[in-house]
């Protein structure tokens, strides 16, 4: 927020916070770690510079956070920073210092795992998820009284003074340990002076010659920089805050392959922010500046399938790596970092504010008594952001089959020059070229970013991907997949097959309307494009992708063939992992060509607002969003009751532990999803126990579900908490509890679900219905004990079950993402009050919230049905 945008100043006598986990022994290999090569040192030294994380710490951090900025020009802290490199003894002192003062700081109040570490230990571990805090001495209550809510560990460790000096006190030993002039500490450094040395790399012809087109095609696409990754998409929680437009998932058959992440910026509007990433390492071993201005090339073309103002709206973000002080690497940092900060960006008219560096990017060790290394080439990732004006129309890959004959125009930033070095060909045919791809002209990359978002703006593009790791066959492929269509693809007879499909140079690949073509081909003439762009191919009905070189089929594949050679890397790495009985259902689901993809079918009006006579009125019943440690859905879930006539209470259940808050005021309940109660106990059964087991907690909980008018929804972790609870709600014996999926994985995805007749007040008038809804969890197998799933089901009380794209009910994996009996993954109390489910239906209550929906679908997405009837419910 603007007003939060500055550090305020930081008065004498602030006090000084340390807010997050504890001083461990965890980075004070320091510079010796970091700067040598990894595991030259000895096994102490290595584990002191290991981070390890605790996610669960820096939530409840970022609550605390979150809690002061919802506060706004009230919240009582003034300055805040990180803790990272360098401990408390960088991050404290630059604190005070931005703010002209100096400081008087305790060692022993640091909150400490390891009581045995020295004062340098304490004072400069790099412990994370921790930051330090100035805060106003006369908020300071106010400030403790958030950071005991959310149960984040804090400590006082000094305060603010005027002059300029940075005081450290021991109290355990009883002296001074760092007393010291800020300016002698933050002063300017002397300037690094290195000498060295370029390196000429070696550089071969690719030899082409015996390589077959077929063999060809089949490797790179199981190269893992190339193939799916959908064994690392799926693990994670891509939906959490409800905020996510466009994740990587793309299209009915959720295929991996989007170009750029899009998030919401709100829950009402459709603004938003763009987020895509740019990287080409391989093409350093050649020439460090081309991987530099490719990296950053990259991730603008990604970036532009968003709808973003201008070019200049972007900002990156550069994570450098390099193994400094091996030969020829210094040099080669210092061509990129010149090509890339001096010379692109300032063409561009972009600017890189953030970044970071890992500089020993090279290991060695001792094997058979001979000394061996692994050296890594340079590598910038390159990281792009942007607002995004309307997340509406985000661009995807999949090829649209629904808009009548349409072509493929190739946009070739390369200019036909089709340099191979370092590409994904010559990597598995063991070459690395003599010349790489490289951005020749700023200003055609200006020129093409301007015609992307022109043409986007016209709706004139159904689909776009930029072509990258794989080039043009990759590109084609990957969209063929998204779409589930054939392709039929025309190269110039003159052309080198193998040059024409596998060269990596900068460009993309758009799908449009037949009847546009000579438009667009005068967008990219306008621009002073038009030698750049041509029409490649377009759309075949036989399912197959077939390669043409003038008059001669040179190529032809079923598309499910490659889609599953594409997909077989993942596979395998799954298969490793997780349960692979599990694994191999999915990957035989690719061979299925009459595999239909998601669909929705509604048993209700999507444009009737049953809740609207209610808000007409002007009541907003008081809903209370429940949550506990480790919870981190309840922004989504307030925001759906809000959206749908409630007042939504935030209600930690420290506040009903402590009596800040009763459950009497409230006439709703909603239990949040998130992790299980701080990643331990599991399945929710740390936050059942802290109910069932919690006096004062027990009472309030038992005397709310006994009430006659009180009603609850229990979400994911909520589900499983009230499921554990079940002999408390009245009707709920039947209630299974739920334990680890079957595939052994946390599983995040966009699954299809029935509603079933059922008692339950939320689902009141959808059953039939068939939606698309998101999943995130790792334990949610529905396990029956005194009921057998099969006589829950027949009683009506099944609220909701998993079903396959054909809308049959479902225990295959993925349709069934986590095992349950018969597909249950909601139920209902006996007289509806409660309801728990699994999926995520908070998450998706917009339109604009999925990943994928049918054409025609509004603002409203057919979700929020469910807490509009909560409303009618209250009355």
């Amino acid at each position: 927020r603007e007003d939060q945008v500055q550090k305020r100043p930081i008065s004498e006598g602030a006090q000084i916070v340390v807010l997050g986990g504890p001083a461990m022994q965890i980075g004070l290999g320091g510079g010796a770690a970091s700067s040598i090569a990894t595991g030259s040192g000895d096994a102490d030294l290595d584990f002191a510079s290991v981070q390890r994380s605790n996610p669960e710490m820096e939530r409840r951090c970022q609550e605390v956070i979150d809690r002061c900025a919802a506060l706004g020009e009230d919240s009582p802290v003034l300055s805040l920073h990180d803790v990272g490199a360098g401990g408390l003894s960088n991050a404290v002192p630059e604190l005070v210092n931005d703010a002209g003062r100096g400081g008087r700081f305790e060692l022993r109040a640091v909150p400490n795992d390891e009581p045995g570490m020295s004062p340098l230990a304490i004072w400069c571990n790099e412990a994370q998820e921790r930051y330090v805090v100035a805060v106003d001495r006369k908020r300071l209550d106010d400030f403790v009284a958030l950071c005991e809510r959310e149960r984040c560990p804090f400590a006082v460790i000094g305060e603010a003074t005027a002059e300029q000096q940075l005081m450290v006190g021991d109290g355990l030993l009883e002296e001074t340990v760092v007393d010291l002039p800020m300016e002698v500490l933050l002063g300017k450094p002397p300037k690094m002076l290195r000498e060295v040395q370029h390196v000429k790399p070696p550089r071969l012809a690719p030899a082409l010659d015996k390589i077959r087109l077929e063999e060809a095609i089949d490797r790179v696409l199981r190269l893992p920089t190339v193939a799916s990754k959908q064994f690392l998409i799926t693990i994670g929680d891509r939906t959490v805050g409800g905020l996510v437009a466009r994740d990587q998932m793309v299209g009915p058959w959720q295929v991996p392959v989007a170009d750029v992440g899009v998030t919401l910026s709100d829950f009402r509007g459709h603004t938003g922010e763009a987020m895509a990433i740019g990287e080409r390492p391989p093409l350093a071993l050649l020439d460090p500046a081309a991987s530099g201005r490719m990296a950053i090339a990259e991730a603008l073309t990604n970036i532009a399938a968003a709808p973003i103002a201008a070019l200049g709206e972007v900002r990156l973000s550069a994570n450098w790596m390099a193994a400094v002080g091996h030969l020829g690497e210094d040099a080669a940092l210092f061509d990129t970092v010149q090509a890339v900060g001096e010379e692109l960006c300032p063409q561009l008219g972009i600017a890189i504010p953030v970044g970071k560096d890992s500089l020993s990017m090279k290991t060695v060790w001792e094997e058979g008594g001979e000394t061996r290394a692994v050296t890594s080439p340079l590598s910038l990732v390159v990281t792009a952001f942007a607002p995004v004006s309307d997340t509406r129309h985000v661009l995807t890959p999949q090829l649209r089959t629904d808009s009548g004959d349409s072509d493929l125009i190739l946009v070739d930033l390369g200019h036909g020059r089709n340099r191979l070095g370092g590409s994904a060909l010559l990597q598995v045919y063991g070459q690395l070229g003599d010349e790489a791809p490289d951005l020749d002209s700023a200003d055609m990359l200006k020129a093409f970013f301007e015609a992307i978002q022109r043409l986007n703006s016209d709706r004139s593009l159904l689909a776009y991907h930029d072509r990258s790791d794989g080039g043009l066959l990759t590109t084609v492929c990957e969209m063929a997949f998204a779409g589930h269509t054939g392709v039929r693809l025309e190269l110039d007879p003159e052309e080198d097959p193998l040059t024409a499909l596998f060269n990596e140079e900068l460009g993309a690949v758009l799908q449009v309307r037949h009847a546009d073509v000579d438009e667009l081909l005068m967008v990219f003439s306008e621009v002073g494009l038009g030698s750049h762009a041509r029409v490649v191919g377009r759309l075949s009905e036989d399912d197959a992708v077939s390669i043409h070189a003038g008059d001669r089929c040179i190529y032809r594949a079923e598309r499910s063939r490659l889609h599953k050679t594409w997909a077989e890397t993942s596979y395998r790495m799954q298969a490793l992992r997780d349960n692979p009985s599990c694994a191999q259902q999915e990957f035989d689901v690719l061979g299925d060509e009459g595999d239909s993809g998601l669909f929705a079918r509604l048993g209700f009006d999507l444009e009737e607002n049953v809740a609207a006579p209610y808000i007409g009125e002007g009541a907003r019943p008081r809903v209370a969003i429940l949550r506990e440690q480790g919870v981190n859905g309840q922004i989504e879930m307030a925001a759906a009751f809000d959206r749908a006539g409630f007042e939504a209470v935030d209600v930690h259940m420290s506040d009903v532990i402590a009596g800040r808050v009763s459950l009497t005021d409230f006439q709703g309940m909603a239990a949040c999803g998130g992790f299980s109660y701080g990643d331990v106990l599991g399945a929710g059964g740390g936050w059942a126990k802290s109910i069932r087991y919690n006096t004062r907690a027990s009472e309030a909980f038992h005397e709310f579900f006994q009430r006659s008018d009180s009603f609850g929804l229990g979400v994911c972790n909520g589900c499983q908490m009230m499921a554990q609870l079940r002999d408390m709600i009245p009707g709920a014996s039947h209630w299974p509890d739920f334990v680890r999926n079957e595939s052994e994985q946390f599983e995040g995805r966009l699954s299809l679900v029935e509603v079933l007749p059922s008692p339950s007040l939320f689902l009141r008038d959808m059953q039939g219905s068939v939606i698309p809804v998101v999943v995130s969890h790792g334990e949610g197998r529905a396990v029956f004990s005194d009921n057998t799933a099969e006589a829950v089901e027949q009683a009506g009380l099944v609220a909701l079950r998993y079903v396959d794209h054909h809308g049959r009910a479902s225990t295959h994996y993925p349709e069934n993402p986590n095992g349950s009996p018969r597909g249950i993954t909601g139920l209902s109390s006996r007289d509806g009050r409660f309801t728990i489910m699994m999926p995520h239906p908070e998450r998706v209550f917009r339109t604009a919230q999925h990943s994928w929906h049918p054409a025609g679908w509004d603002e409203d997405g057919p979700w929020l049905r469910m807490f509009r009837n909560a409303r009618v419910y209250v009355g």
